[in-house]
């Protein structure tokens, strides 16, 4: 069974908070006032409350957060070269959900380092030790590592595959280019970059997704071989997945 953390928990945990403060004195007024309008409005407060309270809830405990959709990860394998590969870097690894979904393609040989901040401010319980029990879940050792994007603390041209999930947007703007040189320097000559991103961009770009992250891949130095859209399961807005040499 795996456990991918609580998403995003801290805003949902204020989301019900808030609903709960308003509903609690609603709830007072509404059964003391005197004044008819006062007890509409108070119930009316009590009904928004109690939908924003029930929203956040729900998208806190269903789906579970550690459902894992196989389909984005499994195109992202099949553009990397694991079948020969001894060393493979996940770059923002967190609790480890892609490579517990790029496990099935990894082979016994492969070293895996998962590299991450591991702050669980975004993700509650995220942390090396989930990492690793995700991974003996998925039948892979994962080697946890702390550091940042922009610093990897991995020797030159050691990994044979490098990937970077659902990461590079959550950098701020100006650490994109820095991470993405920093993979092309870890990245073994014959090594392959996979990067899966959401299909965002930065405000101040007017570049489709699809034309914005294979040209900040280019520049950090790699040749782009691949770009796709990739379905996410229950979602209308895909992935894009781009892979790269050095």
């Amino acid at each position: 069974m795996y456990n991918f953390g609580l998403y995003h928990w801290r805003r949902r945990l204020r989301t019900i908070l808030t609903a709960l403060a308003v509903i609690l004195p609603a709830g007072v007024c509404q059964r003391t006032s005197e004044s008819r309008w006062i007890r509409l409005v108070a119930t009316a407060a009590m009904f928004g409350g109690a939908v924003h309270g029930a929203t956040a809830v729900r998208r806190l405990l269903s789906p579970p957060p550690w459902a894992l959709d196989r389909e984005p990860y499994a195109a992202l394998a099949s553009a990397l070269p694991f079948a020969g590969a001894d060393h493979a870097l996940d770059i923002g690894c967190g609790t480890g959900r892609s490579l517990v979904g790029l496990a099935p393609s990894v082979p016994d040989s492969c070293t895996l380092l998962g590299l991450d901040v591991f702050d669980d401010r975004i993700i509650l319980g995220n942390g090396a030790a989930l990492a690793r029990r995700n991974g003996r879940a998925a039948g892979v050792d994962i080697a946890p590592i702390v550091g940042g994007a922009s610093r990897l603390p991995v020797a030159t041209g050691s990994q044979d595959v490098v990937t970077a999930c659902r990461v590079l947007h959550d950098l701020p703007a100006a650490e994109v280019d820095p991470a993405l040189r920093e993979a092309h320097h870890v990245c073994a000559p014959e090594g392959t970059l996979g990067v899966l991103e959401l299909p965002i961009v930065p405000g101040d770009t007017t570049a489709t997704p699809e034309e914005y992250w294979p040209d900040r891949i280019t520049q950090a130095g790699f040749t782009v071989t691949r770009v796709e859209r990739v379905g996410r399961e229950g979602r209308a807005e895909p992935y894009i997945l781009v892979g790269a040499t050095p």
